[in-house]
């Protein structure tokens, strides 16, 4: 969330190409659910401008944006870092996982049934939907997002984690004294964090050199240009 309209839609325009950016250079299709966060994020921010220039209320823009924010990202997160963590880390990843599934059909729920709306609250957007049991289903969405994160054996990911972690007590606190939401700039510093993680994944060119039977000094002749993988 944004402080205005116009906040939302330029940090959704800058978080989408940031996105669309982390698709193309992802090359491993275990990395690509965690690539495209950005791109989620980006829509997001830009479901939230709708929102704002409509007012609030409980129009398809509403719906959409609680829909991303609640079923999908528990979901979402909690499998992409399941493939994108090291072989050995998966089998823990198991649990934020079944967390998040759960979560997210339990939030699917609520949303099918009850009615979903936004409010303006001065720099802020308020949304409000009837979740019973909020307590079990926060801590669930929070282990599920927050916590595959951090306990996914990946470094980059487990920074990812606890930037996040920061942002949500920040934008928590910046919303309770309806001041202005910042997590626009968390959204934005994560996304930064998967492109550079999506750097340090790529693709890239290696020269080979001599092998055990060559002999001579290496000639551009002699090179050969052989794809690898970086794990």
């Amino acid at each position: 969330m944004c402080w205005s309209a116009t906040a939302d839609l330029t940090a959704g325009t800058a978080i989408t190409a940031v996105g669309i950016a982390c698709l193309v250079r992802t090359r491993r299709a275990r990395d690509l659910p965690v690539a495209a966060l950005p791109l989620i994020l980006g829509a997001h921010q830009l479901i939230e401008a709708a929102v704002w220039r409509s007012g609030g209320g409980c129009g398809p823009a509403t719906t959409a944006w609680a829909v991303i924010a609640l079923p999908l990202l528990p979901v979402w997160v909690s499998f992409g870092v399941l493939l994108a963590a090291p072989p050995a880390f998966r089998p823990r990843l198991w649990w934020p996982a079944g967390v998040g599934l759960a979560t997210g059909a339990y939030l699917s729920y609520c949303l099918a049934t009850r009615p979903v709306s936004a409010e303006i609250r001065g720099h802020i957007l308020g949304y409000c939907v009837n979740v019973p049991w909020m307590p079990l289903v926060l801590a669930g969405y929070l282990f599920a997002t927050l916590g595959s994160l951090l306990i996914s054996g990946d470094r980059g990911l487990r920074r990812l984690g606890a930037l996040l972690a920061a942002g949500a007590l920040v934008c928590s606190a910046l919303w309770r004294l309806e001041f202005a939401s910042t997590w626009c700039a968390f959204a934005a510093a994560a996304s930064t964090l998967i492109l550079a993680r999506t750097r340090d994944r790529g693709f890239s060119l290696c020269t080979r050199g001599p092998g055990p039977g060559d002999t001579g000094p290496v000639t551009p002749a002699r090179t050969a240009n052989r794809p690898t993988w970086r794990r």
